[in-house]
Protein backbone atom coordinates (compact mmCIF):
# COMPACT_ATOMS: atom_id res chain seq x y z
CA UNK A 1 0.00 0.00 0.00
CA UNK A 2 2.71 2.35 0.75
CA UNK A 3 4.85 1.82 -2.18
CA UNK A 4 1.29 1.98 -4.24
CA UNK A 5 1.28 5.52 -2.48
CA UNK A 6 4.16 7.24 -3.01
CA UNK A 7 4.13 5.97 -6.41
CA UNK A 8 0.91 7.60 -7.08
CA UNK A 9 2.40 11.05 -5.00
CA UNK A 10 5.56 10.51 -7.93
CA UNK A 11 3.22 10.48 -10.84
CA UNK A 12 1.23 13.62 -9.56
CA UNK A 13 4.18 15.19 -9.60
CA UNK A 14 5.23 14.47 -12.83
CA UNK A 15 2.17 15.40 -14.51
CA UNK A 16 1.94 17.19 -17.57
CA UNK A 17 0.06 19.38 -19.89
CA UNK A 18 0.20 19.28 -23.70
CA UNK A 19 2.69 21.98 -24.57
CA UNK A 20 -0.45 24.59 -25.75
CA UNK A 21 0.62 25.90 -22.03
CA UNK A 22 3.92 27.98 -22.20
CA UNK A 23 5.75 28.09 -18.75
CA UNK A 24 8.41 30.78 -20.02
CA UNK A 25 5.58 33.37 -19.55
CA UNK A 26 4.07 32.22 -16.81
CA UNK A 27 1.75 34.08 -15.31
CA UNK A 28 0.10 35.43 -18.34
CA UNK A 29 -2.96 36.37 -16.08
CA UNK A 30 -4.31 37.06 -12.94
CA UNK A 31 -3.71 34.19 -10.62
CA UNK A 32 -6.27 32.46 -8.59
CA UNK A 33 -5.36 31.23 -5.18
CA UNK A 34 -8.48 29.10 -3.73
CA UNK A 35 -8.34 29.13 0.06
CA UNK A 36 -10.89 26.08 1.83
CA UNK A 37 -11.88 27.69 4.68
CA UNK A 38 -13.51 31.38 5.55
CA UNK A 39 -11.57 34.76 5.97
CA UNK A 40 -9.83 36.07 8.76
CA UNK A 41 -8.62 32.85 9.55
CA UNK A 42 -5.51 31.49 10.41
CA UNK A 43 -4.94 30.11 7.08
CA UNK A 44 -6.89 32.52 5.32
CA UNK A 45 -3.94 34.59 6.48
CA UNK A 46 -0.51 32.71 5.91
CA UNK A 47 -2.40 32.77 2.12
CA UNK A 48 -2.56 35.92 2.09
CA UNK A 49 1.10 36.91 2.96
CA UNK A 50 2.49 33.87 0.64
CA UNK A 51 -0.16 35.39 -2.14
CA UNK A 52 1.89 39.07 -1.56
CA UNK A 53 4.86 37.62 -2.17
CA UNK A 54 4.16 35.28 -5.14
CA UNK A 55 2.86 38.72 -7.06
CA UNK A 56 6.16 41.17 -5.86
CA UNK A 57 7.89 37.83 -7.51
CA UNK A 58 5.94 37.53 -10.72
CA UNK A 59 4.92 40.97 -11.23
CA UNK A 60 0.89 39.35 -11.48
CA UNK A 61 -2.22 39.56 -9.57
CA UNK A 62 -2.74 36.24 -7.25
CA UNK A 63 -6.17 37.04 -5.61
CA UNK A 64 -7.08 35.18 -2.85
CA UNK A 65 -10.50 33.51 -3.52
CA UNK A 66 -12.55 32.25 -0.17
CA UNK A 67 -14.09 28.55 -0.58
CA UNK A 68 -15.46 27.20 2.67
CA UNK A 69 -16.78 23.82 3.31
CA UNK A 70 -17.23 20.14 3.85
CA UNK A 71 -13.87 20.54 6.27
CA UNK A 72 -12.49 21.80 3.32
CA UNK A 73 -12.95 19.40 0.86
CA UNK A 74 -15.63 21.98 -0.94
CA UNK A 75 -12.18 23.96 -1.93
CA UNK A 76 -9.86 21.35 -3.03
CA UNK A 77 -12.51 20.13 -4.98
CA UNK A 78 -12.63 23.16 -6.86
CA UNK A 79 -8.56 23.24 -7.47
CA UNK A 80 -8.73 19.43 -8.53
CA UNK A 81 -11.58 20.48 -11.33
CA UNK A 82 -9.89 23.81 -12.46
CA UNK A 83 -7.85 24.28 -15.72
CA UNK A 84 -4.64 22.85 -15.48
CA UNK A 85 -2.94 26.37 -16.59
CA UNK A 86 -1.08 27.40 -13.51
CA UNK A 87 -3.74 30.32 -12.89
CA UNK A 88 -5.65 28.40 -10.44
CA UNK A 89 -3.61 27.12 -7.23
CA UNK A 90 -4.81 26.84 -3.92
CA UNK A 91 -4.37 25.15 -0.41
CA UNK A 92 -4.55 21.75 0.82
CA UNK A 93 -4.46 20.42 4.43
CA UNK A 94 -4.25 17.45 7.19
CA UNK A 95 -8.27 16.89 6.71
CA UNK A 96 -9.17 17.64 3.26
CA UNK A 97 -5.61 15.84 2.02
CA UNK A 98 -5.11 13.20 4.31
CA UNK A 99 -8.09 12.44 6.08
CA UNK A 100 -11.51 13.05 4.52
CA UNK A 101 -10.44 10.48 1.28
CA UNK A 102 -10.25 7.70 4.45
CA UNK A 103 -12.95 8.46 6.54
CA UNK A 104 -15.68 9.65 4.12
CA UNK A 105 -14.70 8.57 0.51
CA UNK A 106 -18.34 8.57 -0.82
CA UNK A 107 -17.96 12.39 -0.07
CA UNK A 108 -14.79 13.28 -1.75
CA UNK A 109 -14.86 14.07 -5.45
CA UNK A 110 -10.98 13.99 -6.06
CA UNK A 111 -8.31 11.62 -5.19
CA UNK A 112 -5.03 13.81 -3.73
CA UNK A 113 -2.18 12.08 -5.06
CA UNK A 114 -3.92 11.48 -8.64
CA UNK A 115 -6.31 14.33 -9.08
CA UNK A 116 -4.09 17.21 -7.60
CA UNK A 117 -0.22 18.32 -7.88
CA UNK A 118 1.17 19.12 -4.37
CA UNK A 119 3.85 22.30 -4.70
CA UNK A 120 5.20 23.15 -1.33
CA UNK A 121 4.14 22.57 1.71
CA UNK A 122 4.60 25.99 3.50
CA UNK A 123 3.78 25.44 7.66
CA UNK A 124 3.44 22.93 10.60
CA UNK A 125 0.79 23.73 13.23
CA UNK A 126 1.74 22.29 16.78
CA UNK A 127 -1.08 20.50 18.03
CA UNK A 128 -0.84 20.17 22.30
CA UNK A 129 -2.15 17.72 24.88
CA UNK A 130 -3.97 19.66 27.24
CA UNK A 131 -6.03 18.70 30.31
CA UNK A 132 -8.27 20.49 33.23
CA UNK A 133 -5.94 19.58 35.97
CA UNK A 134 -8.91 20.18 38.94
CA UNK A 135 -10.13 16.94 37.13
CA UNK A 136 -6.85 15.13 35.89
CA UNK A 137 -4.39 15.29 38.78
CA UNK A 138 -1.60 14.14 36.44
CA UNK A 139 1.70 16.14 35.76
CA UNK A 140 3.03 13.92 32.49
CA UNK A 141 2.34 11.68 30.06
CA UNK A 142 3.17 8.75 31.56
CA UNK A 143 1.29 9.29 34.74
CA UNK A 144 -1.84 10.36 32.43
CA UNK A 145 -1.40 7.16 31.04
CA UNK A 146 -1.40 5.45 34.21
CA UNK A 147 -4.25 7.19 35.08
CA UNK A 148 -6.30 6.36 32.03
CA UNK A 149 -5.11 2.47 32.46
CA UNK A 150 -6.95 2.17 36.09
CA UNK A 151 -9.77 3.91 35.03
CA UNK A 152 -10.82 2.82 31.84
CA UNK A 153 -14.14 4.44 29.70
CA UNK A 154 -14.14 7.33 32.39
CA UNK A 155 -12.48 10.19 31.20
CA UNK A 156 -13.72 12.16 28.74
CA UNK A 157 -11.78 14.23 25.81
CA UNK A 158 -12.75 16.87 23.30
CA UNK A 159 -12.79 17.52 19.74
CA UNK A 160 -13.78 19.94 16.91
CA UNK A 161 -15.72 17.37 15.65
CA UNK A 162 -15.83 13.39 14.55
CA UNK A 163 -13.30 12.56 11.84
CA UNK A 164 -11.25 15.64 12.71
CA UNK A 165 -7.06 15.95 13.20
CA UNK A 166 -7.95 16.30 16.71
CA UNK A 167 -10.01 13.85 16.87
CA UNK A 168 -7.75 11.13 14.96
CA UNK A 169 -5.15 12.86 17.31
CA UNK A 170 -6.50 11.45 20.76
CA UNK A 171 -7.86 7.84 19.04
CA UNK A 172 -4.24 7.14 18.05
CA UNK A 173 -3.06 8.37 21.76
CA UNK A 174 -5.30 5.53 22.81
CA UNK A 175 -4.25 2.65 20.31
CA UNK A 176 -0.82 3.28 21.01
CA UNK A 177 -1.31 3.13 24.66
CA UNK A 178 -4.12 0.32 24.79
CA UNK A 179 -6.48 2.95 26.81
CA UNK A 180 -10.34 3.97 26.72
CA UNK A 181 -11.34 7.23 26.94
CA UNK A 182 -15.14 8.52 25.97
CA UNK A 183 -15.37 11.20 22.79
CA UNK A 184 -17.23 14.15 22.92
CA UNK A 185 -17.51 15.58 19.59
CA UNK A 186 -18.22 19.66 19.10
CA UNK A 187 -18.93 21.77 16.19
CA UNK A 188 -15.89 23.51 16.90
CA UNK A 189 -12.65 24.01 19.30
CA UNK A 190 -13.91 27.54 20.81
CA UNK A 191 -16.99 25.29 22.73
CA UNK A 192 -14.87 23.05 23.02
CA UNK A 193 -12.04 24.75 25.27
CA UNK A 194 -14.97 26.39 27.01
CA UNK A 195 -16.08 23.10 28.17
CA UNK A 196 -12.40 21.99 29.05
CA UNK A 197 -12.18 25.07 31.19
CA UNK A 198 -15.28 24.26 33.42
CA UNK A 199 -14.77 20.46 33.83
CA UNK A 200 -17.11 18.79 31.40
CA UNK A 201 -14.09 17.36 29.56
CA UNK A 202 -11.17 16.32 31.33
CA UNK A 203 -8.42 16.92 27.65
CA UNK A 204 -7.70 17.41 24.47
CA UNK A 205 -5.32 17.70 21.41
CA UNK A 206 -5.84 20.80 19.81
CA UNK A 207 -3.86 23.57 18.32
CA UNK A 208 -1.56 25.61 19.94
CA UNK A 209 -2.70 29.14 18.76
CA UNK A 210 -5.79 28.14 20.61
CA UNK A 211 -5.00 26.46 23.45
CA UNK A 212 -1.51 28.12 24.35
CA UNK A 213 -3.64 31.42 25.84
CA UNK A 214 -5.75 29.74 28.17
CA UNK A 215 -2.50 27.68 29.47
CA UNK A 216 -1.03 31.03 30.28
CA UNK A 217 -3.88 32.28 32.13
CA UNK A 218 -3.22 28.84 34.18
CA UNK A 219 -6.93 27.86 33.23
CA UNK A 220 -5.78 24.90 31.54
CA UNK A 221 -2.38 22.56 32.12
CA UNK A 222 -0.05 21.52 28.66
CA UNK A 223 1.52 18.22 29.42
CA UNK A 224 3.14 18.09 26.31
CA UNK A 225 3.25 18.24 22.30
CA UNK A 226 2.41 16.31 19.44
CA UNK A 227 5.48 17.53 17.29
CA UNK A 228 8.19 14.92 16.23
CA UNK A 229 10.81 17.43 18.28
CA UNK A 230 9.81 19.77 20.96
CA UNK A 231 8.45 22.87 19.38
CA UNK A 232 9.85 26.03 19.06
CA UNK A 233 7.51 28.36 21.02
CA UNK A 234 8.27 26.31 24.17
CA UNK A 235 11.05 23.62 24.23
CA UNK A 236 11.11 23.10 28.10
CA UNK A 237 7.53 21.62 27.15
CA UNK A 238 8.23 17.28 26.67
CA UNK A 239 6.81 15.87 23.76
CA UNK A 240 4.14 12.93 23.65
CA UNK A 241 6.99 10.96 21.42
CA UNK A 242 9.00 11.01 23.92
CA UNK A 243 6.61 8.63 26.04
CA UNK A 244 5.62 6.80 22.90
CA UNK A 245 7.99 6.56 20.12
CA UNK A 246 6.84 7.62 16.68
CA UNK A 247 3.96 9.57 17.82
CA UNK A 248 2.77 12.87 15.77
CA UNK A 249 -0.05 14.38 15.14
CA UNK A 250 0.52 18.25 13.51
CA UNK A 251 -1.43 20.41 11.24
CA UNK A 252 -0.13 21.33 7.88
CA UNK A 253 -1.16 23.26 4.99
CA UNK A 254 0.34 23.48 1.39
CA UNK A 255 -0.04 24.39 -1.95
CA UNK A 256 -1.55 22.82 -4.66
CA UNK A 257 -2.42 22.49 -8.27
CA UNK A 258 -4.91 20.52 -10.78
CA UNK A 259 -3.26 17.52 -12.31
CA UNK A 260 -1.69 18.31 -15.74
CA UNK A 261 -0.25 21.70 -14.91
CA UNK A 262 3.46 22.05 -16.09
CA UNK A 263 6.27 21.17 -14.21
CA UNK A 264 7.82 23.86 -15.03
CA UNK A 265 5.16 26.39 -13.24
CA UNK A 266 4.83 24.23 -10.49
CA UNK A 267 8.83 24.18 -10.06
CA UNK A 268 8.59 28.26 -10.69
CA UNK A 269 5.88 28.04 -7.77
CA UNK A 270 7.51 26.26 -5.32
CA UNK A 271 10.83 27.91 -5.76
CA UNK A 272 9.23 31.10 -4.77
CA UNK A 273 6.72 29.84 -2.08
CA UNK A 274 10.32 28.42 -0.66
CA UNK A 275 12.36 31.31 -1.11
CA UNK A 276 8.95 33.64 1.04
CA UNK A 277 9.23 31.21 3.82
CA UNK A 278 12.88 31.62 4.55
CA UNK A 279 12.26 35.41 5.17
CA UNK A 280 12.47 36.61 8.29
CA UNK A 281 9.95 38.36 8.29
CA UNK A 282 7.78 35.33 7.07
CA UNK A 283 9.09 32.86 10.18
CA UNK A 284 8.23 35.40 12.66
CA UNK A 285 4.80 36.20 11.20
CA UNK A 286 4.02 32.45 11.35
CA UNK A 287 5.13 32.13 14.74
CA UNK A 288 3.31 34.80 16.45
CA UNK A 289 0.34 33.05 14.88
CA UNK A 290 1.73 29.59 16.28
CA UNK A 291 3.00 27.95 13.28
CA UNK A 292 6.43 26.46 12.16
CA UNK A 293 7.20 27.85 8.71
CA UNK A 294 8.35 25.24 6.63
CA UNK A 295 10.53 24.44 3.45
CA UNK A 296 9.58 21.77 0.78
CA UNK A 297 10.29 20.83 -2.42
CA UNK A 298 6.95 19.09 -4.59
CA UNK A 299 8.50 15.53 -4.42
CA UNK A 300 8.62 16.01 -0.52
CA UNK A 301 5.57 17.49 -0.51
CA UNK A 302 4.03 14.60 -2.14
CA UNK A 303 5.72 11.73 -0.11
CA UNK A 304 4.77 13.54 3.29
CA UNK A 305 0.98 13.35 1.89
CA UNK A 306 1.02 9.27 1.34
CA UNK A 307 2.74 8.87 4.04
CA UNK A 308 0.09 10.98 6.61
CA UNK A 309 -2.67 9.14 4.28
CA UNK A 310 -0.89 5.97 5.18
CA UNK A 311 -1.30 6.87 8.74
CA UNK A 312 -4.33 8.28 9.19
CA UNK A 313 -5.58 5.42 7.22
CA UNK A 314 -4.44 2.76 9.68
CA UNK A 315 -5.80 5.08 12.68
CA UNK A 316 -9.45 5.43 10.97
CA UNK A 317 -9.71 1.34 10.01
CA UNK A 318 -8.32 0.47 13.78
CA UNK A 319 -11.00 2.76 15.12
CA UNK A 320 -13.40 1.93 12.99
CA UNK A 321 -14.42 5.35 12.07
CA UNK A 322 -17.02 6.11 9.23
CA UNK A 323 -18.93 9.30 8.16
CA UNK A 324 -21.59 8.74 6.09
Amino acid sequence: MKRKLLALAFSACAAVLPATVSAADYPSDTVRIIVPFTAGGTTDIFARVIGDHLQKAFGKPFVIENAPGAGSVSGIAQIARAKPDGLTIGIGSTGGLAISPSLRPDQVPYKPLTDLIPISMFDRVPNVLVINQKKLNVKSVPELIDYLKKHPGEVAYGSSGVGTSQHLAAELFQQMTGTKMVHVPYPGSSRMITDMIGGQISLAIDNVPLLLPHVQAGKLTMLATATPKRAAFDDKIPTIAETLPGFEAVAWHGFIAPVGTPPEIIQKLATEIQNCMKKPETIKKFAELGAEATVTTPKEFADYIASETIRWKSVIEKANLAVK
